[in-house]
């Protein structure tokens, strides 16, 4: 299959997956309507999907941020989305990390 034929087929399943969500049908309804087995559709939904959240994750932008530490020893307060993190001095790198990862990915 040419490089073409891929980027037609691809744009023909991105309007049938379009449609199928827009119906409001089930897929075993919409697929008989549509002469299309229920295991394509769900492999063609399946695949935009991972393709949307690997371009939601990999989207974002880190900031480096210098401290100077010898001034302040208050905590520090993070903003990710509408969480806020208070993050006093002697926290837990890893522990931190891990949270703001998990927050990422819910934000």
């Amino acid at each position: 299959m040419s490089s073409a034929e891929r980027a037609s087929l691809r744009e023909s399943w991105q309007a049938r997956v379009a449609a199928f969500l827009a119906s409001g049908l089930s897929a075993a309804k919409w697929c008989a309507e549509n002469q299309v087995t229920e295991s394509r559709l769900w492999y063609w939904v399946g695949k935009f999907r991972a393709e949307q959240q690997e371009k939601s994750s990999s989207s974002t932008d880190w900031v480096a941020v210098q401290m100077d530490t010898s001034t302040d020893t208050g905590p520090l307060h993070v903003r990710i989305g509408q969480v806020e993190i208070e993050v006093k001095p002697g926290y837990n790198p890893e522990l931190l990390r891990g949270v703001v990862r998990t927050l990422m990915t819910l934000c």
